[in-house]
């Protein structure tokens, strides 16, 4: 096996790289508070609160009035886009109005 040299400029322009990284991916709050919601939410349920088993609807694709409001997750929450959507639009309203956020994802509704 043959060995590797690598100079000192190319070392430090590496190392320059890998600690750069995770400063440049540092979450800003908006995906904090919504990773922290979705966190709180897999705790109190098992399904998605949003989801009618019964007719396998959306209720929050029904709130948007979407035409097809049937879930495509069969009621998996974990990484759902129209759910992480929600989140991020009440994080906006509730920082245009100035309230404090919720800090579980059962106080949700009495923050809108």
């Amino acid at each position: 096996m043959g060995t590797t040299k690598i100079s000192v400029d190319e070392l430090e322009k590496v190392l320059s790289q890998t600690t750069a990284q995770p400063q440049a991916t540092k979450k800003d709050p908006k995906r904090k508070w919504v990773d922290a919601m979705m966190r709180s939410a897999k705790q109190y349920h098992k399904i998605c609160p949003y989801y009618d088993k019964r007719t396998g609807n959306c209720f929050i694709k029904l709130l948007y009035t979407e035409k097809n409001t049937r879930c495509d997750r069969e009621g998996r929450f974990d990484g759902c886009p129209v759910l992480i959507e929600h989140l991020e639009r009440i994080y906006d309203k509730l920082k245009e109005r100035g309230e404090r956020l919720p800090m579980d994802f059962r106080d949700i509704p009495f923050a809108i």
